[in-house]
């Protein structure tokens, strides 16, 4: 079976949205389930994960809504508030749908990320990581130190780096980002997306070969049982279509890549992490 554990649905008239703006016309628009079935019939892909795109419970639950009525929704990644002292009670009025499978946080999106290092956060990472709760963490390579900081505190999460922690692929550099991905690596229940990559690249002018050197470090990294295929489709149309971006991610694989490493880059791996 083969999964994109990483895409979005959304509806701006929602009014959640607060990155989205009217300016930004590739995607201020609607992103439902049947503007992308057909991509997903052309790529070959039975169904996806749908993951937040608003820090709101309401938004949460418009994915959930849209999970009832769409088989090829897999599972629902939302968004809880851990600052919240009711955040406990949200969490399991949400894990009560069965398409719900687990939670993101953005700390990319803090004005401070050291933030998740105060006590309060750690507390309900403690909390996350004594439950086995998935959790998406959604990081900029600049972040990476902290959130190295963080899994000293929790040794033992169950977590997935989103979109290879975006390195700075429009330049070409790997380091420090290569060696603080390893390094995540280095705790056995981080997993990592190979998603996200085109957005991070020149978008009117990358090349097949720029996203290799990071593709092929992610996978020495965390191996082929730790790795899943994302489109971050709408997102991706910034630079490529979804057709593009599944050929980006083929073109970077190692040749000696086996049929059943593929096999669970493109599905097993989401199968187990999101406990589908």
């Amino acid at each position: 079976m083969r999964i994109d554990a990483h895409q979005h649905y959304w509806r701006p008239e929602r009014g959640d949205y607060g990155w989205l703006t009217q300016e930004m016309t590739t995607l201020y628009r609607d992103y439902l389930p049947e503007h992308l079935v057909g991509h997903l019939d052309a790529g070959g892909i039975d169904g996806t994960i749908v993951v937040q795109a608003a820090a709101t419970h309401e938004e949460t639950e418009f994915m959930l809504s849209l999970a009832d009525h769409d088989p090829r929704i897999f599972g629902v990644v939302g968004w809880v508030d851990l600052l919240s002292p009711a955040y406990r009670e949200q969490l399991e009025r949400f894990r009560r749908h069965p398409k719900f499978v687990g939670i993101r946080v953005m700390i990319q999106d803090m004005s401070d990320p050291g933030v998740v290092l105060e006590p309060a956060y750690v507390e309900a990472f403690r909390y996350l990581e004594r439950e086995g709760l998935p959790v998406d963490l959604l990081v900029t390579s600049g972040q990476l130190p902290v959130l190295l900081q963080l899994m000293k505190e929790v040794p033992g999460l169950h977590g997935v780096v989103d979109h290879l922690a975006k390195p700075p692929i429009a330049s070409g550099s790997l380091e420090p980002w290569k060696a603080q991905i390893s390094e995540m690596a280095g705790y056995p229940g981080i997993y990592c997306k190979l998603s996200g990559m085109v957005t991070e690249a020149k978008h009117d002018g990358w090349q097949h070969a720029d996203f290799i050197p990071y593709v092929r470090v992610v996978l020495e990294a965390f191996g082929a049982k730790r790795v899943m295929f994302g489109s971050d489709w709408p997102v991706c149309l910034l630079a490529a279509t979804y057709e593009e971006v599944l050929e980006v991610l083929r073109r970077a694989l190692p040749d000696e890549m086996s049929a059943a490493e593929k096999a669970d880059l493109f599905g097993n791996n989401a199968r187990t992490f999101y406990r589908l």
